[in-house]
């Protein structure tokens, strides 16, 4: 029902009151929202000449309109009046849509300039009155909606008889529209629609509905059936489709009239939101005699307020229900539903139907007997109703519906699919069946089925798991929105896999299904496919896989770009298709995704790291062979662990007279002269060498450190040698951090030979300052001398 028929139902007299009072609060939310009523927006209008102008409050049709508008939208507003003026520049003007407004005033030559337009909404209105000049200019008119506007008649003159294109027609309101004349739809040659509100007819003109050659659909609001015998004998030969809205027909009554009709082309009735009774339902079916053809009727949302105790035996009555070959009910309400007959007076006029729908009406059971006499029955659709597998075998007994192919028990309450298929084993013809929302979790490990089952809805089931239950017959299956994580049965005849919203990770085995034409497996978890898996697929047309959480890999990437018949393959593709990981690109459709090279050949660039990291290694070694780095580090290890130890030993801990360092280069010297000059003078002096004096297995540079620091003094003997010497190295350096730094004389130093400066490395710069600044020993090569320089020696160490 419409917004402006939603008002028409109120009592007469209050729709007027209640639509003012409803814009003024709606005024009154906007100006606590806006500011003022003149803040209003303007209209919206985009590139193709579409304007937007619903719900802005407006008082008037906006100013400044150009040529260029070609649809025109100003809906729910609160204009009140069109001018001459208003729509004159809008000669392009398609769709001008002023419905639910307060128009009550509309000027004689308003659409004068409108020749062009095809679309006009006036409902819901306040235009008590209605002008034919208004639609002369509009020859190309195919819609117009004028419901919902307090007038009582079309007009004294026919409005719609310049109206040649015009399709689809609404005329009428729920209070004042009372009478339809004879002359209101003259000119009018074929009409796709016509909605007529004569909720509270009065006089209906004769054969004014006759003028009409042609109607496909009437929709018809009638609260009293009065005039509906007499409106239907006028659409007889011209009309496709009745619906009938909002009608009480428990008082209907029929009454035969001749008819000079040989041939009719209704097709379909429709109740909706009708009242019957048994009495008016045997009436009403009397219409259908003059039906030539099958004919599908439906009741929607309609009351039925009988027992089903009727008299089928009169000639047009059985002739009516003869014709018909589809039913459908939807919501039917039978209050005293448990005094129903059993409608056994009925079974030998239903042979001819074909299809039967009813769905949401409280179902439970279908007799056997029914059943059996709806021979011709292909098609019965009993979703959303009471059926449970205990009745629902009565229904499905021996013989029952010998023609039928499709069942759908969408919705109802079934718990067993073994049982289900069991009961299902005397439709012998049955290839499509429909038993979804129902609950089968857990299913049986086989089960039986009809031999020609192809179809079968297993959708909203809650099941988690497959088994052979399943029938292998099937060419179509629909597992959607379950609980599924895999999908591991053979179907060598499948042709359709419907498989969405479940827990599914990969695809399917493609040796499962070898003639799969189809595969719906959008909203699952699955993260990627590869070319080889689609591949398998060897028959494969269409895929749907979007909602899934893909992980977009180098490799899913460069598998999506490089397929180019990946989007005709992927029906959804790529708008379904976004990344869920890395979570930098989350949310980004695939296709228009890019990863660095650093994520997208990692191996390559971890491996050129190594090999530049190699390299660096190799130059800085090379650079520490050639800066002698190694010695700056061993000896600041050296240095470090020196410096944990106190400045100066104890003098209780002093062993030795003095740490003699020397190249063993040099050792004959030391050995044979020093060491006798020394250690066997009187008294004797306590020399450490490092060749006697060194404890075995310690680490050697603990061994210089202690020795060094158990020793009255250190004696250098220097020499080309010792330069060159790399242990020599590490006892000068550690007495260059150790004892230089003390600014005392433990250091004795001996020079052996000359030793030109430059033979002095770089890193000894203190040995240098020192022997540029301090006196050393020289060992003298005249033997007449060495004696002194023996006892300067002894001299010195006893200092």
């Amino acid at each position: 029902m419409r917004t402006c028929d939603c008002w028409q139902r109120l009592n007469p007299g209050m729709t007027s009151h209640l639509l003012w009072t409803v814009w003024v609060l709606g005024a009154i939310i906007s100006l606590s929202k806006a500011g003022t009523l003149g803040q209003a927006s303007s209209l919206t209008c985009d590139p193709t000449g579409v304007c937007d102008g619903r719900s802005r409050f407006l008082s008037s049709i906006p100013s400044g309109l150009m040529a260029t508008v070609k649809s025109l939208d100003l809906s729910n507003n609160m204009i009140t009046y069109v001018s001459t003026s208003d729509l004159q520049v809008c000669v392009n003007l398609k769709a001008l849509r002023l419905g639910s407004n307060n128009i009550n005033t509309i000027e004689e030559d308003a659409f004068h300039s409108l020749g062009g337009l095809e679309h006009l909404d006036l409902s819901c209105n306040h235009l008590s009155s209605l002008s034919s000049s208004w639609f002369k200019p509009l020859s190309s008119l195919k819609f117009l909606n004028l419901l919902g506007n307090p007038y009582k008649t079309l007009g004294k003159t026919s409005l719609f008889s310049h109206l040649t294109n015009l399709r689809i027609l609404r005329v009428g309101n729920a209070d004042n529209f009372t009478e339809i004349q004879e002359k209101d739809f003259v000119g009018l040659t074929f009409l796709e629609e016509l909605e007529i509100d004569a909720s509270n007819l009065q006089r209906y003109g004769p054969q004014s509905l006759k003028s009409i050659p042609k109607v496909s659909h009437l929709v018809l609001h009638m609260k009293q059936p009065v005039f509906l015998l007499e409106m239907f004998l006028d659409l007889l030969s011209s009309l496709e489709h009745l619906e009938l809205i909002d009608t009480h027909l428990n008082t209907f009554r029929f009454s035969k009239v001749p008819v000079n009709v040989t041939k009719t082309f209704i097709k379909k009735f429709t109740f909706r939101n009708v009242e019957i009774t048994d009495v008016s339902f045997q009436e009403v079916v009397k219409l259908l005699y003059y039906v030539s053809g099958m004919l599908d009727v439906e009741f929607d949302n309609c009351i039925y307020r009988g027992v089903g105790d009727f008299d089928i035996s009169v000639p047009d009555t059985v002739k009516g229900l003869s014709n018909v070959e589809t039913l459908t009910v939807r919501r039917l309400h039978i209050p005293d539903f448990y005094l129903f007959y059993d409608l056994r007076n009925i079974y030998a006029f239903i042979g001819k139907v074909r299809r039967i729908t009813i769905e949401n009406s409280k179902v439970f059971l279908v007799p056997c007997s029914l059943s059996q006499h709806l021979k011709s029955l292909e098609y019965l659709d009993l979703n959303e109703n009471l059926l449970v597998e205990n009745l629902l075998r009565n229904s499905a007994c021996e013989d029952a519906w010998p023609s039928l192919q499709t069942l759908i028990l969408r919705q109802n309450h079934l718990t067993s699919l073994e049982e289900t298929g069991e009961i299902l084993l005397n439709l012998k013809n049955l290839t499509n069946l429909d038993i979804s929302k129902n609950n089968f979790h857990p299913i049986s490990p086989t089960c039986r089925w009809p031999e020609k089952m192809k179809y079968l809805n297993l959708s909203s089931t809650r099941i988690d798991s497959l088994t052979d239950c399943i029938p292998q017959t099937l060419e179509i299956l629909d597992i959607s929105n379950n609980n599924l994580n895999s999908f591991s049965l053979t179907m060598p005849h499948l042709k359709e896999l419907y498989i969405s919203g479940n827990k599914l990770k990969t695809l399917p085995d493609a040796s499962f299904l070898p003639m799969l034409l189809v595969m719906r497996i959008s909203r699952n978890t699955i993260n990627t496919f590869s070319k080889e898996r689609l591949d398998s697929f060897q028959n494969l047309k269409t895929l749907e896989a979007g909602g899934n959480n893909f992980i977009c890999s180098c490799e899913f990437l460069s598998f999506t770009r490089e397929q180019r018949a990946l989007a005709q393959l992927l029906t959804d593709w790529p708008e379904n298709y976004l990344c869920d990981s890395p979570s930098h690109v989350r949310g980004q459709r695939v296709q228009d995704t890019r990863l660095s090279v650093s994520e997208c050949h990692r191996v390559a660039l971890v491996s050129a790291m190594c090999c530049v990291l190699f390299l660096l290694i190799l130059l800085t070694g090379a650079l520490c062979h050639h800066f002698h780095g190694l010695w700056y580090m061993r000896m600041m290890w050296a240095w470090l662990q020196a410096k944990r130890k106190p400045r100066r030993a104890p003098q209780r801990d002093i062993c030795y007279d003095a740490f003699v360092s020397y190249s063993e280069r040099d050792s004959h010297w030391v050995e044979n002269l020093m060491v006798q000059q020394l250690e066997h003078f009187d008294p004797p002096f306590q020399l450490c060498l490092h060749k006697r004096d060194f404890i075995p297995g310690k680490w050697i540079i603990d061994n210089i450190i202690d020795s060094i620091e158990k020793s009255h003094k250190t004696i250098f003997v220097l020499s080309e040698n010792f330069v060159k010497s790399e242990w020599c190295k590490y006892e000068l350096d550690f007495s260059h951090f150790r004892l230089f730094d003390e600014s005392n004389d433990a250091a004795i130093l001996v020079l052996l030979e000359p030793i030109e400066k430059k033979a002095i490395p770089q890193r000894f710069c203190k040995l240098r300052r020192i022997m540029n600044t301090k006196t050393y020993l020289e060992w003298p090569t005249d033997e007449t001398q060495q004696e002194g320089f023996w006892l300067n020696l002894r001299a010195a160490i006893k200092s």
